[in-house]
This record gives structure tokens, sequence and C-alpha cells, in this order.
């Protein structure tokens, strides 16, 4: 016989706890008080931001790094140091953070959504062909998850129509595709070290780059739009102030030390958990071809088929959580159907009326997103791959019992409306 799932009734696989984030100690301590004590607490007179763009660029295997206040900031300067105008568009996917798209409208440029991969999560590189127009400027895929989107394809579809890629690598720090750490692949790449990330200051971002003009002029848009060599009040750019602190910068070098070895515990974990988790029928994980030298991890993703496994996501992920293993369906909405794309509510940005008066996001359907979203898409945060394998066994443990008493759950009643007794 069975066991009874907990959420029935029965008790649950797991009771304590998965590793807290962030993680941090002594280090930070010792580098905060550091900054602390010598009133060099701002990017422009202090050298912690300055070694922290050195270590984070050479380790992404690019020449330049100009760190930010956030990850949405990064992304818009990028577009801005690409010469993104009014009316141009940016291709991006739906099936990620708000930020991918509204850089584009901070930008005063038009987000095209074009449809993800079902078995990648990641951009379509099929879709993006479809998509371009003659006012195509630039293409942000995502690294979703922390797996590498196709970037070979990417890049090939790129070269051949002259536009500007901009990896968002906001969940994929030290991934590797083929070897080559994401963010050095595109023209510029854009990663964000907000609370949840895997590589985390609480709130910040990086944009990195090998091109050398592109880095100059990221560097004059994050600092006011002043020149490397001009003097402090001589401003070429309408600009303002983006530069990270050097409390941050602190907490960055810090964290920097232990990175590594998080970086490939949570790898090596999310490996044992597809071989165990992939021989259960209607699961399926977030396909990592060859190409994906080290994933990113930032998620564990998956999808939960409900014709196969005869019950919903929502009843699936509810036993699951039964179980003591935190899970939830991550993005819910395409992009596109978010408030702000629907009524176009775009405040002072403006940029699309002239060249696309007739823009109506309503009309966009991108079906593997919409499947993924209000269907099949999960995950499991970067945290929980920071356990033991006893934690990882936990995890096998609790999927494998719902999965064997699938027949045990039942749908929530659906409310009758205006019903009486």
């Amino acid at each position: 016989m069975s066991e009874e799932l907990a959420i029935n009734g029965g008790s649950p696989v797991r009771t304590e706890p998965f590793p807290s984030w962030p993680i941090f100690g002594k280090e930070e301590q010792t580098a905060l008080s550091r900054v602390l004590n010598s009133g060099q607490w701002g990017r422009l007179s202090g050298d912690e931001v300055a070694k922290f763009e050195r270590r984070f660029a050479d380790y992404h295997h690019a020449a330049h790094g100009i760190a930010v206040v956030n990850g949405t900031v990064s992304l818009r300067i990028a577009l801005l140091a690409a010469g993104i105008e009014a009316g141009d568009e940016v291709i991006v996917p739906p099936y990620t953070f708000l930020a991918t798209a509204t850089a584009v409208v901070e930008a005063n440029a038009t987000p095209v959504f074009v449809d993800i991969d079902l078995e990648t999560f990641n951009i379509d590189p099929k879709a993006i062909e479809a998509a371009i127009t003659d006012r195509t400027k630039a293409i942000i895929p995502v690294h979703v998850g922390g797996l590498p989107a196709d970037m070979d394809a990417i890049m090939d579809i790129a070269n051949r129509h002259g536009l500007t890629v901009i990896e968002d690598s906001a969940h994929a720090h030290g991934a590797e595709y083929k070897g080559r750490r994401v963010g050095s692949l595109g023209h510029m790449g854009s990663f964000s070290f907000q609370s949840s990330k895997n590589f985390t200051s609480g709130e910040g971002g990086i944009v990195i780059t090998s091109d050398d003009d592109l880095a100059g002029e990221c560097r004059s848009i994050h600092n006011c739009g002043r020149a490397e060599d001009g003097q402090w009040y001589e401003h070429h750019i309408i600009s303002g102030n983006y530069r990270l602190g050097e409390f941050q910068g602190a907490i960055l070098n810090a964290q920097f030390d232990r990175f590594d070895e998080q970086a490939a515990r949570r790898d090596r974990n999310a490996k044992y958990l597809v071989e165990r988790l992939s021989k259960l029928s209607g699961i399926y994980l977030q396909k990592r071809g060859d190409d994906c030298t080290r994933h990113g991890c930032h998620l564990f993703l998956f999808r939960l088929n409900p014709a196969e496994l005869g019950v919903s996501r929502e009843v699936f992920l509810a036993a699951i959580e039964a179980e003591g293993i935190p899970a939830c369906a991550g993005y819910v909405l395409p992009l596109y159907r978010q408030p702000v794309f629907t009524n176009l509510a775009f405040g002072p940005y403006t940029g699309y009326k002239n060249n696309h008066p007739d823009l109506d996001y309503t009309r966009t359907n991108c079906p593997n997103c919409e499947t993924i979203c209000t269907e099949q898409g999960a995950w499991m945060y970067q945290s929980l791959l920071l356990g033991e394998q006893k934690d990882m066994d936990d995890i096998i443990r609790a999927f494998e019992k719902v999965h064997a008493n699938l027949d045990s759950l039942a749908e929530p009643a659906e409310k009758t409306v205006g019903a009486t007794a």
C-alpha cells in the first residue's frame, strides 16, 4: 500500500528547513567595516566597486565591467549604449521578469515578444527570425533559470541582420555555454545582484562587454554623462547617476570568494535531481543540451503535464509543498498579458506611437509560453540546491511519493456562481 500523502493527513517527507539565503559571515562584516571606517563610501572615491568590476568581468571572459544600482538599469544602459531610439524594436521573450521588457520601454523603444521553446523555457531562435522587421535593432535573450540560450543560433541571426545582442543573465551568474561564460557571448551582458540572485548584495547590477566603445558609452551613461577623460562638470549626454556604492561592492567581493563552490554545488545537485526525477511520467525537466557546460541554477525548472498526471499543476504542487518541499508555479502570466502592456501604461515613454500607432499586445499570442505559464510551468529556488545529497533525496522522495499517489489527489470543487442550497 502506498504511503498516505501529507496533504491528506499523512506524515510529510521533510520537516526541517532547506539552506537559507543569503549566506554571509565574518567576511562580509569585515568588508563592510573596512568601507565604513575608510570614509570612502562612494564609487568615485573608493576601490571596492572597481575591484569587483575587474573580477566579475574577468570571471565571465569579458574585458569591461560597469557596476550599477540594479539589473533593470543595467539592461536599460546597455540598450542606450547600443543606440536604441524611439520607434526601434527589440525582440524579447515573454517568459521572464518584467524588467527585460520594461527596460526596452524605458529606452523609448518597442518590445516585440516572441515565443519560447517548450523544453528549454528559453527564447526560440526560429521565432526570433520570423519577428525581424526593418525596425528591429536588438535582441535580448534571457538565460532562464540559468540555462544558457542557444547563443550560436542567436548570434548567427544577429550578425546576418546587423542586430545588437544583450544577454539578460540575471539568472545565470557563472553559467557556461560551450565552456564560455554567459554575458560575454553577445555584444553586452546584463546581470542582477538583487536579494534572490545567486550572487547578491541586496541590490545591484552590472553590464559586461569586450567592446571598448560600448564600454565607454556604458560608463558615461552610468556616471551622469561624463567622459572618462573629461572635466567633472562636463556632461556629454542625457543621463543620471547609476553608480553602485562601495558598501555593495564590498559585499560582492566577499561573496565572490564563496561563489564558485556554491555554483558547483548547485549544478551537481541539479544534475542529480534531473537524473532521478526524469524517470517520473508526466514530469518534464528543463532540457539541458551538451552546449550547456555549466548551468547557472538560479531556478530548477520543470513542467507538469496535467493530461498525463491526471491532476492540475496547482494540486500537484500543493501536495509537494505539504511534503515539506518549497515549489511554485513561477511566472503565471506571459509578459504581454501584464496590465502594463495590455494597457500600454508606458507613462512618458511614447516612442512607439509614431511607428507603431496600432500597437496592441492583446493580439500577441505565444503558445508555448501560454502553456508553461497557465498550465505546466513550475520551479524550485536555488537555495534548495545548496543542500547536501540527503536533502536532494528528500526532494526526490517527495516527488516519488506524490507521483505514486496521484489517484488520491482531488481537484478543489469549483464554485458555482449564483448557486442556492
